[in-house]
């Protein structure tokens, strides 16, 4: 990928690339670009992609968030040329195509100098010596680790919510890998979603099978976090999908660099509105929608047929402060880490809860970066932007659509959870440079039973 330096604006600078700007190291936007277009990864695929809907979603994951991230590619080798289990708008009818059309090529062997992911029971050939991992799920649980050290779960077919946390996990590891942090890919990382803060998340958690998911939600944000939220809730095998119905509100318009993070955004729909086109992927799920075209401030005057349970992604602290205010009986929010340090860092909160959201982010001012490093001092000297715009610019957060994807897997985990009966969860705190550090607070009074609608979801066999 090139990029004209003189073209350069806070609308379509990668995010990814945008840490390599913010570390000093290198020395111009097209250093980034080319830096990052050396990033690139295989995914080897397994004789399971044929008939196991799970390991499609797992695949079709990395491949969404793989080529968002490394501008190198995502290569994928193995059968691909068979029918497509999963009901995706847009993708083609077999698997060889969703792979196309989310952006990865398919290959007849992998590159011999790049990471490697194993999916499912594909062998791993004698020539890599690079990083390699196996990425494994089953039900609630999804993680990876380094092939010939990390066993493999059961893997059954309809484990979608595991191995999209698989998937996200997986290319987590990946990236990090390659940005030079050592431990990456060479370790064994992953969690249970029924119980997130359990370390060993191998073993069995006596989880039950997922049987349903909510019918009715409001969702707040549709940039990183929101489409992570969608894509997530769109993979979930519906029994009926018509039976769903998503609110969506958001008043802004996809830019180019929403492409690097949000993975319902493709760069021919930029300058559309988001609201617009989500809904229209939305609906070609099969799903119901609305939309609202404004900014969340609370107010939103709920009738008894609007949603009472939302999902906010936003990182408008002002909005965040109101989301307790709203007349919602349930709020389930993320925010990650900004910087190219933080970017792996993700929180979750739900509300009510034991402080408002007023009382956490009332009156907070975010820090705002100066645009500091030898790349925004080339751009300052070249003419190609003014002192004004480098502020601009160099406020945008650094993100990458992984970081996201796995917030949304414990965002919907957590009403997957309550749906099913399971603890209720006030806070969630993890970095992905250390997910075994991360932290979970219980919420003190439950709001059991789920009131709030729900429609069943395909479980094809009982947990053992």
């Amino acid at each position: 990928m090139t990029i004209d330096p003189r073209q350069i604006s806070p609308d379509n600078l990668h995010r990814g690339v945008k840490m390599a700007l913010d570390t000093g190291e290198v020395a111009s936007v097209a250093d980034g670009y080319a830096l990052f277009s050396r990033y690139r990864v295989n995914i080897i695929a397994g004789p399971e992609v044929e008939a196991s809907r799970a390991h499609q979603v797992a695949l079709l994951t990395m491949v969404n968030t793989g080529r968002r991230s490394l501008l190198g590619g995502v290569h994928v080798a193995g059968a691909l040329d068979v029918p497509l289990l999963v009901a995706l708008p847009g993708v083609g009818d077999t698997l060889s195509q969703a792979v196309a059309s989310l952006g990865g090529t398919w290959v007849d062997k992998p590159h011999d100098d790049s990471p490697t992911i194993i999916l499912g029971s594909a062998t791993l050939p004698t020539t890599v010596t690079v990083p390699c991992f196996v990425a494994t799920f089953d039900g609630w649980r999804g993680g990876v680790g380094p092939v010939g050290e990390c066993e493999r779960l059961s893997e059954r077919a309809d484990s979608t919510l595991g191995a999209i946390l698989a998937g996200a996990i997986a290319m987590s590891e990946i990236f990090q890998n390659l940005r030079g942090y050592v431990l990456a890919g060479h370790r064994t990382v992953g969690m249970s979603l029924w119980d997130p803060g359990a370390l060993d998340w191998h073993g069995g958690d006596d989880a039950p099978a997922i049987q349903a998911a909510p019918s009715r939600l409001w969702l707040i944000g549709l940039g990183h976090l929101g489409q992570a939220y969608l894509w997530t809730m769109a993979l979930l095998d519906f029994e009926q999908p018509e039976a769903v119905e998503i609110t969506l509100q958001d008043f802004d318009r996809l830019t180019e660099a929403n492409d690097s993070t949000s993975l319902l955004t493709t760069l021919d729909r930029v300058g559309e509105k988001k609201t617009r086109v989500m809904a229209e992927w939305l609906e070609g799920r099969g799903f119901q929608t609305r939309i609202v075209e404004r900014k969340f401030d609370g107010d939103l005057h709920l009738t008894d047929d609007d949603p009472q349970v939302a999902l906010c992604g936003v990182d408008n602290l002002e909005a965040r402060a109101a989301l307790d205010e709203a007349g919602l009986k349930l709020v389930v929010e993320a925010g990650l880490g900004a910087g190219p340090d933080e970017y792996v860092a993700a929180r979750i909160h739900c509300f009510p809860a034991s402080v408002t959201s007023r009382s956490k982010w009332g009156g907070l001012d975010r820090d705002r970066a100066k645009g500091e490093g030898r790349a925004y001092d080339t751009l300052l000297e070249s003419g190609a932007i003014d002192a004004c715009g480098l502020v601009q610019l160099a406020t945008r957060t650094v993100g990458a659509p992984f970081v996201g994807l796995v917030a949304a897997c414990l965002v919907v985990g957590e009403l997957l959870r309550r749906l099913h009966g399971g603890p209720e969860l006030e806070v969630i705190d993890l970095s992905l440079r250390a997910p075994n550090q991360r932290m979970v607070v219980q919420l003190d009074k439950p709001n059991r039973p789920w009131s709030y609608g729900f429609t069943t979801v395909r479980s094809v066999v009982s947990p053992s």
